[in-house]
């Protein structure tokens, strides 16, 4: 495994995280492709043996079910003070609850404490706001992940998908106030969606931040031909069906691209779009999910893939602006 620095910060982590949305109780929330604790545990006991040790969840994942099992699995298989476990919050944990979702000062503080009680832990390492916050003043929602870090409940804070200005101004208003400051941005980036390319990735680059996309594989669609069928996940995630809403003519010849360059390489399509985006100046480490252990050795053996200049530019060719989604 190699390690690489998140961001500017001192903390090193594996060049793949292990995402965890697809290990919880499939009964709750959003996901009933979940996989169980039991059939959950070949793939934490995989990473942590290949020496991954970067792994993020959130407190949403499932009612919070996800936290629970990674917390489990960590006791279980892992040193805690070996790993860099990362939580986010945001998303709505007690619905008809007005402050049980958002950014407040309220709402993470009192999310922070749960996600370590479902963890099962003292800390963070990574304390991320999976969403922005519109309804809560920006310096209300700094200050309070400034407090939660001096608490000793964080070790460094997080944020995703927002607008590039949104972060730039957060990032200018923890200087100026002496706040801790952001880390690391977990952003929507793969083959088939390039737009943080734009302004999101120069700034993150220009500012030390660690950059950990999330969906690397298109929720699936780059690591198959586009010409297979569904799957049981496709089918239902809701919110794959709003990122992907159609299969493009471009995002087609983005995928035959990768499928030609797997088939001449002997490898995997899923290790050929993983290449690309490790290979993305500031990319940190990708968030990977895997619901079976092909996928996730898959990942892991995508660390070694070096793809030549001119696979590259065929990989990118075909890409057309597509309207921003996953804010």
């Amino acid at each position: 495994m190699k390690y690489v620095n998140l961001g500017k910060s001192g903390l090193k982590v594996s060049r793949i995280c292990l995402g965890t949305m697809a290990y919880a109780d499939g009964t709750k929330g959003n996901h009933p492709w979940a996989l169980n604790e039991d059939a959950a545990q070949p793939f934490y006991q995989r990473a942590f043996e290949a020496g991954i040790n970067f792994f993020d969840t959130a407190n949403v994942y499932s009612s919070g079910t996800s936290e629970e099992i990674l917390g489990r699995a960590v006791k279980r298989y892992a040193k805690r003070e070996e790993l860099v476990i990362a939580t986010k919050a945001h998303g709505e944990m007690r619905p008809g609850d007005p402050n049980g979702k958002g950014l407040s000062r309220k709402a993470i503080m009192t999310e922070i404490d749960a996600s370590l009680r479902r963890l099962g832990m003292d800390y963070v390492d990574l304390y991320q706001i999976h969403r922005y916050d519109p309804d809560v003043p920006i310096e209300e929602t700094l200050e309070a992940l400034h407090d939660v870090v001096k608490a000793g409940k964080a070790r460094y804070i997080g944020a995703s998908s927002m607008w590039a200005w949104q972060f730039m101004q957060a990032l200018a208003l923890q200087s100026a106030n002496g706040w801790t400051r952001f880390v690391s941005m977990q952003n929507h980036l793969n083959l088939i969606y390039r737009e943080e390319e734009r302004e999101m990735l120069p700034l993150c680059r220009d500012q030390g931040i660690g950059i950990i996309p999330w969906s690397p594989l298109a929720r699936g669609r780059l690591a198959r031909g586009h010409e297979q069928g569904a799957t049981a996940r496709s089918e239902s995630d809701r919110f794959g069906m709003y990122l992907y809403r159609k299969s493009e003519e471009a995002d087609r010849a983005i995928i035959d691209a990768v499928g030609e360059i797997a088939a001449a390489r002997g490898t995997p399509r899923a290790q050929v779009a993983l290449a690309w985006l490790l290979a993305k100046p500031g990319v940190t480490a990708p968030i990977v999910g895997a619901t079976k252990l092909e996928q996730l050795n898959d990942a892991i053996a995508a660390i070694d893939l070096a793809l030549s200049a001119e696979e590259i530019a065929k990989l990118e060719a075909p890409y057309v602006p597509h309207a921003v989604v996953g804010f």
